[in-house]
């Protein structure tokens, strides 16, 4: 089983004029970089690390945008015998104060040996610091990082790291993404990439295009790890560049004739409703072979969408694939569409909701569609557990368990998270949802579950509601429950960011909210708290995060004198 460095070190020596990587930023030329500077670029920053006191197997947190620095500080860390750890940027996404206190909280959690960042963003990350008492002996400014030079393979130490050791932290998804580290080791990577390539039919041939941030699974493992070590062309852009003109995803595919992308399933409708036909000239989608929605629940409807948005310029309703995947087994778990067409299925609501059986729907009766996201891929055990661990029959909802040979070591330093996540050698995913001959669908998450009069529902399927709402955007709208003492169960809220500032139309947008919950799901909602922009509390991969969302309002709540 071959290392990081050993197969980066291969490609360099057979094919050292391949390009590798592509970055695309707004306004500057396409950068191509070829195996050879890739790692004589990271060999820069390998020699960097060495004179900062910086050890094989110490962590190094890189905080950095899409760019060259952040190609040559991440491989670089890896030739060095390092363990990188990506760091989400501060954006207006996440709170300032909640991004600095986790900062703190990773340093003295996985106790980096040094952090690297850009010159502006300097001051952010000292003022995180505690001199003298933390892990850290170096703050690496980038413009102060070490130019390209020939790698001395037998001098660096990252060949002298073994299949099992840790290559890489990832951080689980939460406000920031940093709650826990990840630990994935060299050969769990490889053993996911091997397996996952197999299930997509990955050739030389293909090319992946790509705007994810990479301090997540479906960034950093498919869209970064897979092409530059399995040899495959990576086109790559900001995400920041791609929130704000998401025709660009468009315009690459088709300008490198693309085949591999992966999406959450908002970009779906986000790039339905903004891309625009003039940005869209001369433009063909017919390389893109496996677009993979994955990272939260799946709509069919983000499908359709999306199909009809852009099959006018060659894009194909098959390429719309789909999967299962999470930090903690590299990235997938499952993966759907690439053989066979996607599955779905209409299930009864009341079934689903009440007695936690996904019965397929009746006429007459309100019903709930489902898309299956695969089966297991190699490698890959996925079962269906009750609160005590047993297996559940087909069609019953139940908590996710997944077995692997590419599971995660642990979580860096937290032995005690680690050991609470596995029933033997079970990983539990937290996630809800149920199989029917071996297709899994997920129905919802674990924690974000609201429990009304019995019934189980899912915030999800509320907000989807929502957005059929006219002023009401796919991403803008947060629902959950507060407990209410005096009736014994949960309240429901939704909170939705409208663009009017208008009362009586935000009045006429929150009533529409509450008679499309009401007629199309088994609740009524308690409360609906209309904002305005930048209000709701997003991960750092863009998903709501509810539970920061429940404590904003009930806050809210309190200081105007409102009881909740």
């Amino acid at each position: 089983m071959p290392t990081f460095s050993e197969t980066l070190k291969s490609h360099y020596e057979k094919t050292p004029d391949k390009i590798c990587v592509t970055i695309l930023h707004t306004g500057q030329p396409d950068r191509p970089v070829t195996y050879r500077e890739l790692l004589h670029g990271a060999a820069g920053y390998a020699e960097t690390y060495r004179r900062s006191g910086v050890q094989p197997g110490d962590v190094v947190t890189i905080i950095l945008q899409h760019g060259i620095d952040m190609l040559y500080a991440h491989f670089g860390a890896i030739l060095h015998g390092a363990i990188p750890s990506i760091m989400p940027f501060l954006t207006e996404k996440l709170l300032p104060e909640k991004y600095r206190a986790e900062l703190a909280s990773l340093v003295s959690i996985t106790e980096p040996t040094a952090i690297v960042t850009y010159p502006e963003f300097e001051a952010e990350v000292r003022a995180a610091l505690k001199p003298g008492e933390d892990s850290v002996k170096a703050v690496i400014v980038s413009d102060q990082a070490d130019g390209p030079a020939t790698p001395d393979f037998q001098a660096l130490g990252g060949f002298r790291r073994k299949p099992e050791d840790i290559a890489i932290l990832q951080h689980s998804s939460g406000t920031t993404g940093l709650q826990k580290g990840v630990a994935l080791s060299h050969q769990a990577i490889f053993n996911q990439l091997t397996h996952y390539g197999e299930v997509l039919h990955l050739t030389g041939e293909d090319v992946f295009v790509s705007w994810l941030p990479l301090y997540h699974d479906m960034g950093l493992i498919a869209c970064w790890l897979m092409p530059v070590l399995m040899g495959n062309h990576l086109v790559i852009m900001s995400p920041f560049d791609w929130v704000r003109a998401p025709y660009r995803l468009m315009q690459a595919v088709s300008k490198y004739k693309g085949t591999m992308s992966w999406l959450p399933n908002f970009a779906y409708n986000f790039c339905a409703q903004k891309v625009r036909d003039r940005d869209l000239e001369g433009v063909d989608l017919s390389s893109w072979r496996a677009i993979t929605n994955a990272a939260e629940p799946i709509r069919w409807e983000s499908h359709v969408a999306f199909y009809e948005r852009f099959k006018n310029y060659g894009l194909r309703f098959e390429a719309l694939v789909v999967g299962y995947a999470m930090a903690e087994n590299v990235f997938a778990a499952t993966q759907g569409g690439i053989d066979a067409p996607v599955v779905y299925e209409d299930i009864d609501r009341e079934s689903l909701q009440v007695e936690k059986i996904a019965r397929p729907a009746q006429d007459g009766r309100v019903s709930i569609r489902m898309v299956g996201c695969g089966k297991a891929i190699p490698g890959t055990r996925v079962r269906v557990v009750d609160e005590k661990g047993r297996d559940l029959p087909d069609r019953h909802v139940g908590e996710v368990a997944l077995k692997s040979d590419c599971m995660l070591t642990g979580y860096y330093r937290r032995p005690d998270v680690t050991k609470k996540a596995f029933i033997g050698d079970w990983y539990l995913t937290g996630d809800y949802g149920y199989m029917v001959d071996g297709q899994v669908y997920i129905t919802g998450r674990k924690k974000d579950l609201i429990i009304v009069g019995g019934k189980n529902i899912y915030p999800q399927d509320l907000e989807q509601l929502a957005y059929e709402v006219p002023g009401v955007h796919p991403g803008r709208a947060s629902a959950f429950g507060v407990f209410n003492e005096a009736i014994g169960t949960e309240d429901v809220v939704m909170v939705a960011e409208l663009d009017s500032d208008d009362p009586a139309e935000r009045q006429k947008i929150a009533d529409g909210i509450r008679a499309a919950v009401t007629r199309g799901s088994a609740v009524a909602l308690r409360y609906v708290h209309v904002v305005g922009k930048h209000w709701l509390v997003k991960t750092s991969s863009g998903k709501t995060a509810r539970l920061a969302n429940k404590e904003k309002f009930l806050k809210e709540m309190q200081e105007r004198g409102q009881a909740f």
